[in-house]
């Protein structure tokens, strides 16, 4: 599949001005994805859970430019407060992106973004925020172009948030995305997120993830650094070999609803995201006590009552603690007194799968 198909002819449309508004969820990785190509492409395919709860709602507003188009014009809010550190990622996505919008240089942009969950909260933001801000800037191109199709719309949204952040290619759509190619899912590649295509069971549908914020600062290693060590890191061919099997393996998991199973595989590919980290050159540790603390109590709860609670982490010191949505009454009152004593100033958030981007 070649990148070319996402750039358009000329545009049947003019503007002078508008807005666009959109709210995408973020996502939590069930097979990870660690280690990347050139021009954000996978070292290997990963599935995702899409959240619900844990979403970035974006609004652009638009105006024409008059005089000098040489370069990107727009200004960014947080909470509508001014952020200008933002400024160099969005001018960085821009530039990525332009050969395929080549509207950016005609407008001048004012982006209003706001998180449902905490900014310093220790959940990555750049998923939900990179899927909203692509999804506002296809938006303006619909408008410039009715013609496109629905399908042809998500498709490249995606593409373009993956430019933004990896992750955020799989935050549009759910229940379940995967992203990157797999001989086995129908559709995958490395471009863009697809919608899982297979049945899936019923153990699995409304799945429930509360996520233990451990630590709410920031990571002391960028995920763009950690992804850049897996190039000539001692353990990767047969990591992204390992994630290929997971993937082959979870379809059949998801089909039969083997809890048990589910919960192995999840749990492994969690502490081998970290094990590449640890093993890395230069090493590093984004676990705390408090994540390893955490994760014995689910596997003693786990042991004493045959409940099918896990675990799974992303690139930092959060846990996020899954599990049907049957049981949830029973893990939750376990999570409340057990498990919120190790998260920062108490501090948790309950969500669920989720299905997707929505235009607001």
């Amino acid at each position: 599949m070649n990148s070319t198909r996402f750039k358009l002819g000329k545009y049947t449309n003019t503007l002078t001005s508008g807005s666009a508004s959109w709210s995408s969820p973020s996502n939590i990785a069930l097979v990870k994805y660690w280690g990347k190509k050139e021009h954000q492409i996978p070292e290997n395919p990963s599935i995702s859970f899409t959240l619900d709860a844990c979403k970035t709602i974006t609004e652009i507003k638009f105006e024409k430019r008059e005089g000098d188009q040489s370069t990107f014009s727009f200004e960014v809010f947080l909470d509508d407060m001014p952020k200008p550190d933002f400024h160099p990622k969005i001018e960085t996505f821009f530039n990525r992106i332009e050969a395929y919008l080549p509207f950016l240089k005609e407008f001048h942009f004012t982006i209003h973004t706001q998180n449902t969950f905490p900014h310093s909260s220790g959940i990555a933001s750049s998923a939900s925020g990179m899927s909203a801000l692509a999804l506002c800037l296809m938006s303006i191109e619909k408008q410039l172009n009715p013609k496109l199709s629905d399908s042809d719309f998500i498709q490249k949204a995606s593409f373009l948030a993956r430019l933004g952040s990896g992750s955020a290619c799989r935050s549009l759509e759910g229940d379940l995305v995967v992203w990157g190619a797999h001989p086995e899912i129908e559709g995958s590649n490395d471009l863009f997120g697809v919608k899982y295509p297979y049945k899936v069971h019923d153990n699995f549908k409304n799945y429930q993830d509360t996520i233990l914020l451990v630590d709410k600062g920031e990571k002391q290693v960028s995920s763009t650094i950690g992804h850049n060590l897996m190039h000539g890191h001692p353990f990767a061919k047969q990591r992204f070999d390992q994630a290929v099997g997971n993937i082959s393996k979870i379809k059949n998991i998801l089909e039969s609803g083997d809890l048990e199973a589910f919960i192995a595989l999840v749990e492994s590919e969690a502490l081998t995201l970290h094990a590449m980290m640890m093993t890395s050159m230069p090493y590093f540790i984004l676990m705390k006590p408090n994540t390893l603390e955490i994760i014995n109590k689910i596997w003693s709860f786990r042991q004493e009552t045959g409940l099918p609670i896990s675990f799974t982490l992303d690139a930092g010191a959060n846990v996020h603690v899954l599990y049907p949505e049957k049981d949830a009454d029973q893990i939750l009152e376990f999570i409340k007194s057990q498990l919120v004593a190790y998260c920062q100033n108490g501090h948790y958030i309950c969500d669920k799968i989720g299905f997707g981007a929505k235009q607001s």
